[in-house]
């Protein structure tokens, strides 16, 4: 099968490449060039088609498109705060990104490729009762949440309109190795960066926000559960672990263990206190998560020691 992938050379995207290749399929990337990108897929760079670009470049995705059986859309710009600062881009890459991505594949004559849609738990916002299932009204909270949202909308609205085949994945916190650290970097990651410097570490507010956090192979376990149901179109399916865990819980694990304190800053604008999943369906999909928060975060320790 011919995959394209864009957002492939990201954090999440060069794991299921890598998962792709391992299966014999024949994969092309579009991603914005970086040097993080670059080292992500050093280890793939031969067995690939790498394009670099961006997504809010029409014509290039239009061309990147053909003649593939299967799109997976990544891309996309991915920080809160920096959505607070500078909502114009994340409107433009993703809306308008995605826009290119619906349009390319509604403008090909031939066999037109399922689109799997990379989305996000943030769609949803502070939930009003109970767990967040896929029926959970979107009341996103940031422009980064916000433009989730309105891509997630648009796919849908395009699989109604143009029949195209898409299927909408909205996935709760994901970690795991290559994740960014640092300014605009995920909080295990950061965290655990401060805490290899003998740094204290820094948590938002009160640190009892709870997030439901997904280990990378389980997300790649999710992808291949994708693969093998073809009949999700216009569907929407959550994946996460089933579990919330706090921010103070998450830094004091890994102050323990570095023995490095922790200090409260101030709360983060547009922050949702708690996103706890409703994942009935994934699981009758067959999906079981085998990763737990601290099982993934000792083996994210082992690999950040080992770089």
């Amino acid at each position: 099968m011919k995959v394209l992938v864009t957002g492939g050379a990201g954090f999440q995207g060069s794991h299921i490449i890598g998962y792709l290749l391992g299966k014999n399929h024949e994969v092309t990337i579009l991603n914005t060039f970086s040097e993080t990108s670059i080292r992500n897929i050093k280890q793939y760079k031969d067995k690939i088609t790498v394009v670099w670009g961006s997504v809010t470049d029409y014509e290039l995705v239009a061309k990147t498109v053909r003649e593939h059986d299967l799109v997976v859309h990544l891309a996309a710009r991915i920080h809160v705060d920096e959505s607070i600062e500078d909502p114009g881009t994340y409107i433009d890459v993703n809306v308008g990104g995605t826009y290119n991505v619906l349009e390319a594949i509604r403008k090909l004559d031939k066999q037109k490729p399922r689109l799997i849609y990379w989305g996000t738990c943030e769609v949803y916002g502070e939930p009003v009762k109970g767990k967040l299932s896929e029926r959970s009204e979107l009341r996103p909270q940031s422009p980064y949440a916000a433009s989730k949202a309105a891509a997630d909308r648009l796919c849908y609205a395009y699989y109604r309109t143009y029949g195209i085949n898409i299927t909408i994945v909205r996935l709760f916190n994901i970690f795991g190795e290559r994740q960014k650290f640092g300014v605009r970097g995920a909080l295990i990651p950061t965290l655990v960066e401060r805490a290899i410097k003998k740094e204290t570490l820094i948590i938002s507010g009160s640190g009892r926000q709870t997030r439901d956090y997904l280990y990378i192979d389980d997300v790649v376990e999710s992808f291949k559960i994708l693969l093998t149901h073809n009949n999700l179109a216009g569907r929407v399916v959550n994946f996460a672990s089933g579990s919330d865990t706090s921010v103070k819980e998450i830094a004091q694990y890994i102050g323990k263990k570095f023995h490095v304190p922790i200090k409260h800053g101030q709360e983060r604008p547009g922050e949702v206190m708690r996103f706890p999943a409703d994942i009935s369906l994934a699981r009758k999909l067959s999906f079981k998560p085998t990763v737990s928060i601290w099982q993934g975060i000792d083996r994210y320790i082992n690999w950040r020691l080992q770089q």
